[in-house]
């Protein structure tokens, strides 16, 4: 057997969760494989709304196992919230939630060196959620971290060592803050997180594996906030990628398979960076409002703008992506025309690579489609799509060479339709 993989192709928030949810109940294992918990996965079904931070999306759909992987950067005490929002709704976590003991935790200090380096940047800020993941991958790659295995070796010592270099720092910044409360959440936290199965995730999910078992990573974010390939340095800590499922779940690259990459029929993103396609106008903030652009767990407004396909066929290139599946299509319902950016214009020359700097000189082209002026939210197959919208996914397939599988028509997990004619 192989992992398949789920991953946003673009600047995050393209709507995974809700995905992952609908194709766990194909597979056994659904597992994390980076990220921390600014990624915020929002589900709906039943009638009710949920967000996951640092919790694979599967775990909503009983007897399969979740697993948040060696790659995944944890905070206590974020983790104790979620855990116990979810309980209080009803889901049993205890016997299907599993923790890698190799996963980096956040600790409480950790936040405040994301506020104290953030606010020392001033204007060129990067637009951090403050949840302290950037500082904790740092302290990871510069071998100070400390992971959840050291739970259960001589942790205090351990945590001791690293709150006080860490108050070092921020004494060196001039940074004024109170840990107390911090510390005090954070601790609680760990409590909750000694409530369920540690394991050596590598070696979990390789025997389940060789035992013929379907697993499904998910990914965090999206390609473009990628450490490597995104649009640096306006991009997360981690790698986002597809190989980055390979590192954080300690899988070999030939053990992928699937590989489904999630894009908007538009396209979103939160925080400062460049964003070729965005729309300062009444159109965007249209966009905005009928996409309910927001952030999950921040609640910020995001920054929208209509489909970029030179972007997008990037990423499909760094990710090997098998699969596309279409988010957030009816969003789109109510425009006569629709553009999407097949090429940049830069220094007078048109180039359909996306470049190594993004920045005012970049000017995107445009082809505009028909829209479809139709509701697309009451359709239960691709047989009720109007011709208009089919022309806008055949237009979307032949530029970017991989099929459109599946269409999202609405948030709730049964608005979701799998297309079986090829195109």
């Amino acid at each position: 057997m192989k992992v398949d993989t789920l991953l946003g192709l673009q600047w995050g928030d393209e709507g995974k969760g809700k995905i992952v949810d609908v194709l766990t109940p194909d597979y056994d294992i659904v597992a994390r494989f980076q990220g921390g918990p600014n990624a915020g996965h929002t589900l709906e079904f039943e009638g009710q709304k949920y967000v996951l931070r640092s919790i694979p999306s599967g775990i909503f759909q009983g007897g399969k196992i979740n697993i948040i992987g060696n790659g995944v950067v944890l905070d206590p005490a974020l983790f104790k919230a979620e855990v116990e929002a979810l309980e209080a709704s009803g889901h049993n976590l205890s016997d299907r939630l599993y923790i890698s003991r190799k996963a980096h935790l956040i600790l409480p200090t950790h936040r405040l060196l994301d506020q104290a380096y953030e606010s020392q940047k001033g204007c060129d800020k990067i637009g951090t959620t403050g949840k302290g993941i950037g500082p904790a991958y740092t302290d990871k790659i510069g071998r100070n971290g400390l992971r959840i295995g050291d739970l259960e070796y001589n942790f205090t010592e351990k945590y001791t060592c690293a709150i006080a270099r860490h108050k070092e720092i921020l004494r060196q910044m001039n940074f004024e803050y109170d840990v107390a409360d911090l510390e005090k959440e954070w601790l609680a936290g760990i409590e909750t997180i000694k409530r369920f199965r540690l394991i050596d995730s590598d070696h979990f999910i390789n025997k389940a594996l060789s035992e013929g078992k379907k697993i499904l990573a998910e990914g965090a974010q999206g390609t473009m906030l990628d450490i490597d390939f995104g649009s640096y340095p306006f991009v997360t800590s981690s790698n986002t990628i597809c190989a980055g499922a390979c590192t954080g779940l300690g899988v070999a690259p030939a053990k992928i398979g699937e590989v489904y990459g999630i894009f908007k029929a538009y396209c979103t993103r939160v925080g400062s960076g460049p964003f070729p396609t965005e729309l300062f106008d009444e159109t965007g903030q249209k966009i905005r409002d009928l996409g309910c652009e927001y952030g999950s767990v921040t609640g910020r407004p995001r920054r929208c703008g209509w489909i970029d396909l030179v972007a997008l066929r990037y990423a499909i290139m760094i990710d090997g992506v098998t699969q596309l599946i279409m988010m957030k299509s009816d969003v789109m319902d109510d425009f006569e025309t629709i553009k999407a950016c097949v090429a940049y214009e830069i220094n007078g020359k048109e180039v359909e690579d996306f470049p190594f700097e993004i920045n005012e000189s970049v000017k995107p082209l445009y082809v505009e489609l028909s829209g479809w002026k139709t509701d697309l939210t009451k359709m239960q197959s691709e047989d009720e799509f109007p011709e208009e919208f089919n022309a806008y996914l055949s237009f979307i397939e032949e530029t970017l060479g991989v099929n459109i599988k599946i269409v999202s028509v609405g948030p709730d997990r049964e608005q979701t339709i799998v297309r079986y004619a090829e195109s």
